[in-house]
């Protein structure tokens, strides 16, 4: 757009006519960081004799911050019902262990596509992520419910051989993880289209049900593992509403269960 332009003719509203292009197409990222490649561009030609100012300085604010990502997600609970017998009737075995997971613990896809089994402690029916391997880098523990620890028991003859709980199919050892589009690949093929569920679409469904049905917010967004505006609080409240979360995790999946029953 202004590549056969010389520097020194550039104006801001020039740039501002080119990031304005980008925004109107969503990509707001990709214009904030054009404007901040292009400042250093300028710089260096103020640097080098070649220009006599940076005309993105005056832009700095013209680019609003990003829309928050939606994530298509299924909540009406007769949706929900068929959802999961669409998923109980999928055919390959360990894509359909990894949606019953998500529907259950509704972790963020990531977290569950790099499950290992190292982090899971049958006896006291418990998920311990480490701070690595979370969002907001801060450790995060998913008591489990009874149908989540007979489900975890039956993928162990599948894969507990290996480091994942879901490893990829084409890493027959396990040392894998499985792909970040498998799980939105089984939906597409039990006809949801990205605009009505997706992966990211179990933790929505489980929020906004959980709501409804009268769990206190605090429980669930600690369940959620959102963050903690007191930073130092948060650094050891991973296990806040323990007993609350447990009982909640359990009355969630019965509730899915008995809503699939429908």
């Amino acid at each position: 757009f202004i590549g056969e332009r010389e520097i020194a003719t550039i104006k801001s509203s020039d740039i501002l006519v080119m990031l304005k292009r980008l925004e109107a197409v969503g990509t707001y990222e990709m214009a904030r960081r054009i404007r901040s490649i292009c400042s250093q561009i300028f710089r260096y030609a103020i640097a080098t004799g070649r220009a006599d100012n940076d005309p993105t300085y005056a832009l700095k604010d013209a680019i609003p911050p990003a829309r928050p990502k939606h994530h298509a997600s299924i909540t009406a609970p007769p949706e929900i019902s068929i959802l999961l017998r669409a998923i109980d009737a999928y055919p390959q075995g360990l894509v359909r262990c990894a949606m019953r997971f998500s529907a259950y613990t509704f972790c963020r896809p990531g977290e569950i596509r790099h499950a290992e089994w190292k982090e899971f402690d049958f006896e006291k029916a418990e998920w311990r992520l480490p701070g690595e391997k979370m969002k907001m880098k801060r450790p995060h523990i998913v008591p489990l419910a009874s149908q989540v620890v007979e489900l975890l028991q039956t993928v162990q003859q599948l894969t507990g051989h290996g480091q994942y709980v879901f490893p990829s199919s084409r890493a027959p050892k396990g040392d894998r993880p499985m792909s970040d589009a498998t799980v939105l690949v089984a939906l597409h093929s039990m006809g949801y289209t990205n605009e009505q569920m997706t992966a990211h679409g179990f933790r929505s469904m489980a929020s906004t049900n959980l709501n409804e049905n009268g769990w206190k917010p605090d429980v669930i967004e600690r369940q959620l593992a959102h963050i903690e505006e007191n930073a130092v609080r948060a650094a050891y409240n991973y296990a806040e509403y323990m007993p609350e979360r447990r009982e909640m995790m359990q009355w969630w999946a019965d509730w899915l269960d008995a809503l699939k029953q429908k």
